[in-house]
């Protein structure tokens, strides 16, 4: 008679799982009913749990993730988007000024293999009867300020060559766009080649008023002022800053010209780095990064 095996007796999953959340809530309860017991400051609970808006840079987006394009306008101004070698631009075709010129500098585009072309071109992605030319600033007294700088593009010939397209620029005070403009221009330089990859936007602001108006064959409104907003993810945490310049003379310091990226969201009505995770964005656009007072 073949002896008969020892049975086992197997326990339910469901008796195991729940076996295992009992003692999970037991080693949990402590703090948990500390936290009822007493009132815990703001600081106090970070402290226990962790500050969420903390994201870890690896968290972020990456490289030419094109984090530096604005939202799409959504149909409140003309706008045509024209991708270059070295930036992107949100082309007015009313204005006939760029609403915004989007890039991102990093250490490549820090090398520089090219000369400054200082040939003015019409865009060639626009018709002949629309583009506007060097003709139509000739005689007007503005410069013809770059909005993505040539600086920024002497890595390639193409880059350096587009961007001295017409859609690039605007008409710009000649103290404005040699001096303080061109300073903050350095300045953005110098930030990428420290700190690392930096996004920047760009470009004029209109104000709600009657604006002067250049052009032979086309005509270019003359912006009241121009913006800039930097954005920063190397270091400790994610930095960003806001600039506005009057488009007048002027010879101040840098500083004098700070302002959030919140602000300039208000005056341009334009959504900067909103492909950042939301916390995130709130919390280094509603504030200027000490990082861009260096």
């Amino acid at each position: 008679m073949a002896r008969r095996k020892k049975q086992t007796t197997k326990q339910p999953l469901s008796v195991t799982l729940l076996v295992a959340l009992i003692v999970l809530v037991c080693a949990a309860y402590e703090p948990v009913s500390s936290w009822l017991k007493e009132e815990v400051s703001l600081e106090q609970l970070q402290k226990q749990v962790g500050n969420t808006s903390q994201k870890k840079l690896s968290d972020l987006p990456a490289e030419g993730s094109g984090l530096e394009l604005p939202e799409s306008l959504k149909g409140t101004r003309s706008e045509l988007i024209l991708k270059r070698m070295g930036y992107t631009v949100s082309y007015n075709m009313e204005w006939n000024l760029p609403n915004w010129v989007a890039w991102e500098l990093n250490a490549d585009k820090l090398v520089e293999r090219e000369s400054r072309s200082d040939k003015f071109l019409p865009d060639p992605d626009l018709m002949e009867e629309e583009a506007v030319t060097t003709d139509d600033y000739k005689g007007s007294g503005w410069d013809r300020g770059h909005m993505c700088p040539a600086g920024d593009n002497r890595w390639h010939w193409k880059a350096m060559q587009e961007s001295f397209y017409m859609t690039n620029i605007c008409p710009q005070d000649h103290n404005l766009n040699r001096g303080d403009w061109k300073e903050l221009e350095e300045k953005c330089r110098r930030w990428a080649e420290q700190e690392g990859p930096i996004y920047i936007v760009c470009g004029p602001i209109l104000y709600n008023r009657k604006h002067q108006k250049i052009g032979k064959e086309h005509t270019v409104v003359v912006p009241e002022a121009f913006f800039k907003v930097v954005l920063c993810l190397s270091g400790d945490k994610p930095k960003a800053a806001g600039f506005i310049f009057k488009n007048s003379s002027g010879n101040r310091k840098l500083e004098s010209y700070l302002n959030t990226v919140d602000e300039v969201e208000r005056i341009t009505d334009i959504d900067f780095f909103h492909r950042l995770p939301d916390d995130v964005e709130q919390e280094v656009e509603a504030q200027v990064g000490d990082f861009f007072r260096k």
